[in-house]
């Protein structure tokens, strides 16, 4: 998307973090690591495309991610979002390719205790965790129900396509964002649309937070996955496009930021549409913070 000759790129990176991992955090008296594991920085987003691809792949024993900032790393490995996450800025900004083999005889689900020990080996990380008060929105229902596509449970499907290889990708340029959740969870943001399809309320929340100026929480209780679309006025449109940038640390010229002055109520009317709700208030919220780290990663 152009405004007044600055190209805005949707960043795709903290959407992915926990995607195709299993939701667990902590970690077990035993620790659990790859069987071998490299870090590499990223080459260079392709400059002419004004584009960018990112992705996290699984198939057997083999974990390959490409991309994704330590930040992104972190929230995998810990399940934090990123306003969670309290690190040097370099962590957001710097791209690492990983590639692993999981041992033999470990599930997938350690994949976030591996990457704890990974990061903190090869970074040489010194970290604490503490708590703190957030304002936040919380999603929830609204009166009369939601009015979403609710999609039918298959536990035989799902339990397959745990097992089979996955893939979590997304790219996002001038024309919008596309992420690719896995196993069949996805969304768009394009042609003044957010269009999710098989997507839970955890992760629709998560989107959420990428066009809102608080973290947002699902309070929903709704255990399902929808089908659903939001609609907006192509102003309104490039105000979401603008603050999803902002939130992603973009510095942007003061032309673009005006479009944040509005009233900016155009995300709260599309959800009500599709029966759900934003609600303001303060939670107290988990912090992970780093007190050092190597910008460069050890020897692989």
């Amino acid at each position: 998307m152009r405004f007044h000759g600055l190209t805005l790129v949707f960043p795709t990176g903290i959407l992915l973090a926990g995607a195709a991992l299993g939701q667990t955090s902590g970690t077990l008296p035993a620790r659990v690591e790859f069987e071998v594991a490299s870090i590499r920085p990223s080459p260079p987003a392709s400059a002419a495309s004004g584009s960018v691809s990112i992705g996290i792949h699984l198939d057997g024993a083999q974990v390959r991610c490409s991309q994704l900032s330590v930040k992104d790393y972190l929230g995998m490995a810990y399940n934090l979002k990123e306003y969670q996450i309290q690190a040097p800025d370099w962590m957001r900004g710097a791209r690492f390719e990983i590639s692993a083999k999981i041992p033999e005889g470990v599930s997938r689900e350690k994949i976030p205790e591996m990457l704890q020990a990974l990061l903190t080996d090869r970074f040489q990380m010194q970290m604490h965790r503490e708590k703190k008060d957030f304002p936040v929105y919380t999603l929830t229902v609204a009166k009369g129900g939601p009015k979403m596509k609710e999609i039918p449970a298959d536990a035989e499907a799902d339990a397959e396509a745990r097992k089979a290889p996955l893939s979590a990708s997304g790219s996002g340029g001038p024309q919008g964002v596309s992420i690719n959740l896995g196993n069949g969870s996805s969304f768009t943001m394009a042609n003044n649309k957010l269009e999710a399809r098989k997507i839970n309320m955890t992760s629709f929340a998560d989107t959420l937070a990428r066009f809102t100026d608080k973290p947002v929480i699902d309070n929903t209780g709704l255990a399902g996955s929808y089908d659903l679309t939001l609609e907006f006025t192509p102003e309104d449109f490039r105000a979401l496009h603008i603050r999803s940038a902002v939130n992603a640390g973009v510095v942007l010229p003061p032309e673009a930021l005006r479009a944040l002055d509005a009233p900016g109520d155009s995300l709260f009317g599309a959800l009500n549409v599709v029966g759900l709700k934003l609600e303001s208030r303060k939670a107290p919220l988990e912090l992970l913070v780093i007190d050092s780290a190597r910008k460069t990663p050890t020897e692989n």
